[in-house]
């Protein structure tokens, strides 16, 4: 069955001194009714954040949380700004429209590498190479990749997070 509605997602949550931005692939269910980023309660972005920086960011507001990713360097967004799509998984997208990354510099000058969010985001590394900058596939956060632990997710994140100082 084909989705009918066109979905759009999120703005970029970025800041002048962003030194990584995260790519997910685009919002599910949760997050567009929510309307923030990673939602889905068993969604293990915010867990891993929260691991890494030593606090329990989803004990806070969600604007709150967007302060803190912004005030330690980091960035959100989505590779795709819409698509067709039943449900949330990244295997019923159809019909994805880019975000405009080759942008990604110029609204984040301070930005030293994009990591993006599973393997949905990951087809995109042929554009974000194309920044000039290190470009790394971390494994989804999302609980559909649930052959991954948090903990070697967790460890895999932090690799990455430490190589630009936000772990």
């Amino acid at each position: 069955m084909k989705a009918s509605v066109r979905l759009h997602g999120l703005a970029p949550v970025l800041a002048p001194h962003t030194r990584l931005v995260v790519l997910g692939s685009f919002p599910g269910v949760a997050s567009l009714c929510e309307q923030q980023y990673y939602a889905h309660p068993r969604n293990q972005f915010w867990p891993i954040l929260s691991a890494l920086w030593g606090l329990d960011l989803r004990a806070l507001p969600y604007a709150q949380r967007l302060d803190i990713v912004r005030e330690r360097g980091l960035g959100i967004w989505d590779v795709y700004a819409s698509c067709r799509r039943q449900g949330s998984l990244d295997s019923a997208i159809e019909e994805a429209e880019l975000n405009p990354l080759r942008r990604l510099r110029e609204w984040a000058p301070a930005l030293r590498a994009v990591a993006h969010n599973g393997g949905e985001s990951a087809r995109a590394m042929r554009i974000t190479r194309q920044l000039g900058l290190p470009v790394h596939r971390l494994p989804s956060s999302s609980p559909a990749n649930a052959s991954w632990s948090f903990e070697r997710k967790l460890a895999a994140w932090r690799a990455v997070f430490e190589q630009y100082e936000l772990a």
